[in-house]
């Protein structure tokens, strides 16, 4: 593990390979799963006032949930994505046409209808954060669901860290992800699945 500021990062996010794979998985990882995604106290109130400009890229059914559930629902101390039934993909997906599962507020964005591109739990997958008190650590959350993201990260030689670094540095900053390349610079052995 590495410290970085108050940050812990663990040691799989440079020696873990991963690129998204969407030919293969379908966007399992926005239908998939016993909850929604995490969602911050302040990405609540974002929801919230970007809630009318989100309707056109939702589907009904995601849609009626959010009108029934609202744009976040609080389950086991945190705020979550709301789902389309008890266990159904999350309310704010959406299908391409060959079925791949898209993220409704993520096609917002790129379509310059809201300035949020979407929650920073997605964003940040396959990092997962852990907060204690002023600490906060990463850490590489494995699915099976990403077995072949994996192997094409190993094929490219593409470390988690790196998947991820537009997220990492909408988070954390460019100067963080910079201590991560340094880090991965000390480090010889290639990513692995």
């Amino acid at each position: 593990m590495r410290a970085i500021g108050n940050v812990i990062v663990e040691d799989e996010l440079f020696e873990r390979a991963f690129v998204c794979e969407l030919e293969a998985c379908k966007g399992a990882c926005c239908v998939e799963g016993s909850g929604g995604a995490p969602l911050l106290p302040d990405e609540v109130q974002v929801l919230e006032n970007i809630r009318g400009a989100l309707a056109p890229y939702l589907s009904p059914e995601g849609w009626a949930e959010l009108e029934a559930q609202g744009v976040a629902v609080f389950t086991d101390g945190e705020y979550e994505t709301p789902l389309i039934g008890p266990e159904g993909p999350c309310a704010y997906v959406t299908y391409a046409p060959n079925g791949t599962a898209r993220c409704g507020i993520e096609e917002a964005y790129r379509d310059g209808a809201v300035a949020f591109q979407k929650p920073i739990s997605c964003h940040l997958y396959p990092i997962r954060t852990y907060t204690t008190g002023p600490v906060e650590m990463l850490y590489y959350h494995r699915w099976h669901i990403c077995h072949k993201a994996c192997g094409n990260g190993a094929a490219l030689g593409v470390p988690v860290f790196r998947f991820c670094r537009s997220a990492l540095e909408r988070k954390y900053g460019p100067e963080f992800y910079q201590a991560l390349e340094a880090e991965a610079a000390k480090r010889s052995t290639p990513p692995v699945p």
